[in-house]
């Protein structure tokens, strides 16, 4: 009877061990995360959830009065705003401008330096060096290379007997271009460092096969390495796009949204009602605008991924 009834208790005891090891294990999971999560709920988490409060308020800059509850005033007065509309599509402009040319410009970058090069260490270094640069310094550099009277451009042109002297960034018509430029300049080395990883980890055995079954360069690009590239594609063009959206520093530097607002992309509009004409409430209505778009295209993306991987 003794023999029987030990091991039934102790096999009870067992679970009620287990569970509190895991309860254990549990917590201590969480206090290692600690560290790295208080960061993002207080700098993140915290201020996105109070601007979107924000939003629904008359908040203004020196006001003596308590703010108020508004509600959707401030959406509906963005509805007929038609400088934010018109900063919103500048805004998609530049995105797209930038994101594409910056993509295509990156991939062929890529493709160049993942060959057997001489020296291609120096080319990979060179390469990121735009990257290693604030956007402020990036700015003002270009902002002498623009410059009309000296800057590389203009005296490049005149030494070429193109003309000279134009001022890129105050030009109507050139200004946007101009911005453009830069941002694809400046954009370029995360994306080709990231599709320069993918590259490498694509098999060469699949490039092999296909260069004895006769495949010629652009049909074993399509065929082998591009489905390979793909996945990275993708993702570093939708962050692209986001960032590019988001762009306030370098913009604000070369134009300040100039001139007659031709470069005032969103995140710079609502600066400017921010900080400028004091409207804290109204600037958050377009904070919460921006970031639903953003969340729209990150839903597009996400969907479109699960549906590759339910095709696999």
């Amino acid at each position: 009877m003794t023999s029987t009834t030990v091991p039934a208790r102790s096999a009870a005891r067992k679970p009620t061990n287990s569970r509190g090891g895991g309860e254990g294990r549990g917590a201590g999971a969480w206090f290692l995360v600690l560290p790295a999560l208080l960061p993002i709920l207080v700098l993140s988490v915290g201020p996105l959830l109070y601007g979107i409060a924000l939003a629904f308020t008359d908040s203004q800059s020196g006001r003596t009065t308590s703010t108020r509850w508004v509600g959707l005033l401030n959406f509906q007065d963005l509805l007929h705003d038609g400088l934010f509309w018109d900063s919103f599509r500048i805004g998609l402009l530049w995105a797209v401008g930038v994101t594409v040319p910056q993509f295509l410009l990156a991939l062929g970058l890529a493709l160049l330096l993942n060959q057997q090069l001489r020296l291609r260490w120096l080319a990979r270094a060179l390469a990121i060096i735009p990257w290693a640069m604030p956007e402020v310094v990036v700015g003002i550099m270009w902002r002498l290379v623009y410059q009309p009277d000296a800057g590389i451009l203009n005296e490049t042109a005149r030494t070429l007997g193109l003309g000279g002297g134009h001022d890129w960034l105050t030009g109507l018509a050139t200004a946007l271009p101009a911005v453009i430029v830069v941002g694809i300049w400046a954009g370029m080395p995360q994306t080709t460092v990231a599709l320069l990883a993918g590259l490498q980890n694509t098999p060469v055995e699949l490039h092999e096969a296909a260069a004895i079954d006769g495949a010629g360069a652009w049909r074993r690009f399509r065929t082998v390495t591009w489905p390979a590239l793909k996945p990275v594609a993708l993702a570093i063009t939708a962050l692209n796009f986001i960032w590019n959206f988001n762009s306030f520093a370098l913009v604000y530097v070369l134009t300040n949204g100039g001139p007659g607002g031709r470069t005032r992309l969103p995140m710079l509009f609502a600066y400017e009602e921010a900080f400028r004409y004091g409207q804290f409430g109204y600037a958050a209505a377009m904070g919460c605008v921006m970031v639903a778009v953003i969340a729209v295209c990150l839903a597009f993306f996400l969907v479109g991924r699960l549906r590759e991987g339910d095709d696999k």
